[in-house]
């Protein structure tokens, strides 16, 4: 398929997907769920006064990290971005952990000692947030690098923007992993707008088609169809895994709120948002469990509304949680207390084979 071949997008016809049970199909729109519900919440702390510094969601985009990380294994690592908090809840970081996170409570992923964005928690596999993008998208790489290194079947995935793809450590990344063939899977987030940047302003050509210029596959989805994000990451992390190198991912899809909390999207155009708005990933992908995969619309709405409400109590647990002890700043900072985690792997209790 070319590259620009939209794969899961409304005009080409949906073809069952093998690897996703019943189960599964409710898991991914209970992390979509989550992610929003959740993000809902931090934005409406942040709002209150209770999360300190600005606040970046991914409202619209809840389909590429639920989608993408659903297809990894206890044992693969993920750089996760600001954008992506569905990949953070699918390894098993919890609501309350990170809106305690937000809010710079003991609570938090990080304990209190860091941005309420910049966290990963290394216990699930998952590396802390670089703001500098697509900084990450270099230490996949590393990541990738060793695992070869070691004769690993093990996978590196990252995220990033469109907008990220015009700094040199883009290209860097995708060079050095083509070169060496790595076990990487790029996810490419084109969501329209590098902060007020439209796509007509950022590239000539778009960054999936470079891929090829790196001497691996780029390939285009949906990015609001969780089904087709998730096929197309289980394949590239097929590939990487068995050794045939990185893939290049590009999600089609719509930043539905502005660059973080203090920017109104005054340069969106209004007909922008009604088309994106009425592709919003977890209401398609309801309306399409009840159409082709034997839901019930009580079953969807009961799914949805236990979501709502592990958020509301981990909110209020969240909001107990004391603020980190001042003696403790220095934990975890040096190398000497890191705590070798022997093969890595990550106690998920919700983990499933793809």
């Amino acid at each position: 398929m070319s590259t620009r071949e939209l794969q899961g997008s409304p005009d080409r016809p949906r073809m069952p997907n093998e690897h996703l049970g019943r189960a599964d199909r409710a898991n991914l729109l209970r992390f979509m769920t989550l992610m929003r519900a959740a993000e809902e919440r931090a934005l409406t702390l942040y709002r209150q006064g209770k999360v300190p510094g600005s606040f970046y969601d991914g409202r619209g985009q809840e389909a590429i990290s639920v989608g993408s990380s659903f297809v990894l294994g206890p044992r693969d690592r993920m750089c996760i971005l600001h954008r992506d908090l569905g990949a953070h809840f699918v390894r098993g970081v919890t609501p309350e952990r990170y809106l305690a996170n937000c809010m710079g409570r003991a609570g938090g992923v990080t304990g209190g000692r860091d941005g309420n964005m910049h966290f990963g928690d290394r216990r699930l596999g998952c590396v802390g947030m670089v703001s500098m993008l697509p900084d990450m998208a270099p230490v996949a790489t590393g990541l990738a690098l060793s695992f070869k290194m070691r004769r690993e079947p093990r996978v590196a995935m990252t995220f990033f923007g469109e907008g990220s793809t015009a700094n040199g450590q883009w290209h860097e990344a995708m060079n050095f992993a083509g070169i060496h063939r790595l076990p990487v899977v790029f996810v490419l987030e084109n969501n329209r707008f590098a902060y007020s940047t439209p796509n007509s302003l950022e590239f000539a050509v778009d960054p999936v088609e470079r891929a090829a210029g790196y001497g691996f596959p780029g390939v285009s989805v949906d990015g609001n169809d969780v089904e087709a994000v998730f096929e197309a990451a289980r394949v590239a992390a097929e590939r990487a895994r068995v050794g045939d190198g990185p893939t290049l991912i590009e999600c089609q899809t719509m930043r539905m709120h502005g660059h973080g909390a203090h920017d109104d999207m005054s340069y969106v155009p209004p007909e922008l948002f009604e088309e994106w708005e009425a592709r919003d990933p977890i209401a398609t992908y309801s309306a399409r469990l009840v159409a082709e995969h034997g839901f019930t619309e009580d079953e969807v709405e009961r799914l949805r509304d236990e979501a709502g409400a592990e958020v509301d109590d981990a909110a209020r647990r969240a909001l107990a949680s004391p603020p980190p002890d001042p003696d403790t700043a220095l934990h975890g900072v040096f190398a000497e207390e890191f705590d070798e985690l022997g093969d890595g792997d990550a106690p998920w209790s919700h983990w499933r084979a793809p």
